[in-house]
């Protein structure tokens, strides 16, 4: 990362290479903590401030992310935009974009103090002491009382919103308008896997146990199954976001998705030397991994196909998943493990039910007894 005189900031740098390589996350989460430090430091430089002890003023920051004009690299401001956008006008960045930066930033600043790089009476500034008694009984583990937690200071309240998932009837219209088995696949198998989309395009032919014992594989697992593994080096760039694998069993539908994809890749003589399990059949180079890119120009083009009143994304199919998991009656545990979350936290968006589950909620209530004349019920 380069600062105005193209000067590389070390402090920046190191906790981006912490980040990566440090606590394993994606090359894309880094670089999305890239971009907001970069929002962060552009920040201080046009206000003139030093980030090191830019804490106690966190709340003035906020306001100029939530109303700074966004370029088109969304950090550079609009081209002749001089005044920011005031009240009674949608604001640039939402209050999850916020605090996503917030996140960023305060990763940084406290990276930094540890390695001696900022002072010490910042980090009160950032956080205070919280009680676990405000997480959900569930996240906090049963059995488990009530202790202490590192809270932060500065935080937009996000409003609640319905999980932003694929509706079960977008789900069947995108799998009607796939015209390969290939597609299909994909499809089901995000949204009744609940695959992320790196993880999708980075399946091997290896993680595949689609047997109803798999013991000659050298595997205990019974029934149909899938293995999610993390792989640091793959030519696709696909990455696995959970650092420690995962079992996912599958149904009946997905078994024979695959299997009608095998049929599909078998008249692509270039695929037999590949081990991934998507690879191109159609696009040059013939056989090689499909990148994660392609799994979005799918659902665009899917989405566009089935007549959709918006792009579904690949990530609303997993949340689609989530969502029907959890109202078959999947308990905290299983959920979580089924997603490959590694933070309790990232559950929370599906504990809060939609309007149309609180409808069917009411209506399974039994209606009041008729009452009688003399005021007895029948």
């Amino acid at each position: 990362m380069l600062d105005h005189l193209f000067v590389p900031v070390a402090a920046a740098d190191q906790f981006l290479q912490h980040v990566r390589f440090g606590k394993g996350k994606a090359e894309s989460t880094t670089e999305t903590y890239a971009y907001a430090l970069a929002l962060f430091l552009r920040w201080c430089l046009r206000t003139d401030r030093d980030w090191r002890t830019a804490a106690p003023d966190l709340g003035l920051f906020m306001t100029w992310l939530r109303h700074a004009p966004k370029g088109m690299s969304g950090i550079e401001p609009s081209p002749g935009a001089a005044l920011m956008v005031g009240p009674g006008r949608k604001p640039a960045r939402g209050e999850k974009r916020v605090n996503g930066v917030l996140t960023a930033v305060r990763g940084m600043v406290a990276h930094a103090v540890t390695h001696g790089d900022a002072p010490q009476w910042v980090l009160p500034v950032l956080f205070d002491l919280a009680s676990t008694a405000d997480l959900p009984a569930a996240a906090r583990g049963e059995g488990s009382t009530a202790g202490v937690r590192l809270g932060v200071r500065h935080r937009m309240k996000e409003p609640k919103r319905p999980v932003d998932r694929a509706s079960d009837e977008e789900i069947l219209a995108l799998l009607r308008a796939c015209r390969t088995a290939r597609d299909r696949m994909m499809l089901l198998f995000m949204g009744r896997g609940g695959l992320r989309r790196g993880e999708l395009v980075g399946l091997r032919r290896e993680d595949i146990h689609f047997l109803l014992s798999s013991v000659s594989l050298g595997c205990a697992v019974a029934g149909p199954h899938l293995h999610v593994v993390r792989r640091e080096l793959n030519p696709n760039g696909a990455w696995a976001k959970s650092r420690r694998e995962r079992v996912v069993p599958v149904d009946r539908l997905l078994v024979q998705a695959h299997d009608r994809y095998v049929m599909e890749r078998i008249a692509c003589r270039a695929a037999d030397a590949c081990d991934f399990v998507l690879v191109n059949l159609q696009r040059e180079p013939l056989g090689t991994p499909m990148p994660p890119r392609a799994v979005n120009e799918l659902m665009t083009a899917l989405s566009e196909r089935a007549s959709l009143a918006r792009r579904v994304r690949p990530h609303q199919l997993r949340h689609a998943f989530a969502s029907n998991a959890r109202a078959a009656g999947a308990d905290w545990d299983e959920l979580s493990e089924l997603m490959g979350h590694e933070s309790p936290e990232s559950l929370l968006p599906y504990l809060h039910p939609d309007s149309q589950t609180l409808r069917n909620v009411v209506e399974r209530v039994p209606s009041p007894r008729v009452l009688t004349t003399d005021g007895a019920g029948q």
